[in-house]
């Protein structure tokens, strides 16, 4: 099933981050010119029980679209189960996570686990298709170590299962997040005359210049950005930028102390004030990366119990730096 993109030389997506590309975040990144969003990832057997956390994961607004569910697993009947779920949500697409490396994940077969049997990944994804009345979507890795069966050696078997598009993270599930990621892997992917399916890169994307350099290189369909949009939902912006020929420009701390107050209002309002003050410290750090002296109000920033006093903080930074 054809999975309707926007009509541009190189998309430019959120790649999912649990507990961080949550509904607030999408909707900040969206209005900075993310293209395409996907959810946080979300466990198929925590959907077939009708977990309240995993069900709130999947909200999103219509400005959202084109959105895709991300979901994870194992077990196939409990993967083609919750396609019916999913489906209930609406989405343009759904994305199954067989990248994600951590070991609570990986560890159980899901995820980049499953890259050490790459049948039984070709089998479920392919039923996956069959199943579904959505686009299906696959995120993966380059391989499971620098031993196992790398993406160039089954991409074209992913593509044979019907799946809509493929995302690629340069690195191995053993590289974890370390290491530099290997876009020529990608490349080749991209570059196989017989693959014929939207080819999306990922991995150590930071800024708009090293986006549009992975574009001119391997001339992928698009790329998501991942951690390099924490706390800078700009790089969207700056990409469209330097694609079309202009500079990145410089982000006032005004700004930045602006979209931490509507993100943290966004959060609160989301999830409810406690959740969201313990969530959004994951995020002040990168928000005002790069300011002297910071130090001691990212200590008040992951200190404040209450939504009042972190409001507070932010506006001294705003009147300390301005």
């Amino acid at each position: 099933m054809e999975l309707k993109l926007p009509t541009k030389d190189c998309i430019i997506g959120l790649s999912p981050m649990d507990d961080i590309t949550d509904m607030p975040f999408r909707q900040l990144c969206k209005e900075m010119g993310a293209d395409l969003l996907i959810t946080e990832f979300i466990a198929s057997e925590a959907l077939n029980r009708d977990a309240e956390k995993s069900l709130r994961k999947m909200r999103f607004t219509e400005e959202q679209r084109p959105i895709g569910i991300q979901i994870f697993g194992a077990n196939e009947d409990e993967l083609l189960q919750c396609i019916d779920v999913v489906e209930q949500a609406e989405p343009d697409f759904i994305d199954i996570n067989w990248g994600c490396p951590v070991r609570k994940v990986a560890g159980k077969g899901a995820g980049s686990g499953i890259l050490q049997d790459i049948p039984k990944m070709l089998r479920i994804t392919a039923s996956m298709v069959r199943r579904s009345h959505l686009p299906v979507t696959v995120k993966t890795r380059i391989a499971y170590n620098a031993d196992s069966m790398p993406i160039t050696d089954f991409a074209e078997a992913l593509q044979d299962t019907g799946i809509a598009a493929l995302s690629i993270h340069g690195r191995t599930k053993a590289q974890m997040y370390s290491g530099v990621t290997d876009w020529s892997m990608i490349g080749q992917v991209k570059n196989n005359p017989r693959i014929t399916i939207p080819i999306f890169g990922n991995g150590d994307i930071t800024t708009a210049s090293q986006a549009a350099d992975s574009k001119r290189r391997y001339g992928i369909d698009g790329i998501l950005i991942g951690r390099g949009a924490i706390g800078n939902p700009w790089i969207f912006e700056q990409c469209k930028r330097v694609f079309v020929g202009l500079p990145e420009r410089e982000i006032t701390v005004a700004e930045r102390v602006d979209i931490c107050r509507r993100h943290l209002q966004a959060a609160i309002d989301f999830k409810g004030e406690r959740t969201a003050i313990f969530e959004m410290r994951k995020h002040y750090g990168s928000y005002f990366k790069g300011l002297a002296g910071f130090k001691p109000f990212r200590l008040d920033l992951v200190a404040t119990p209450t939504a009042k006093a972190t409001f507070a903080v932010l506006e001294r930074i705003y009147e300390h730096y301005s």
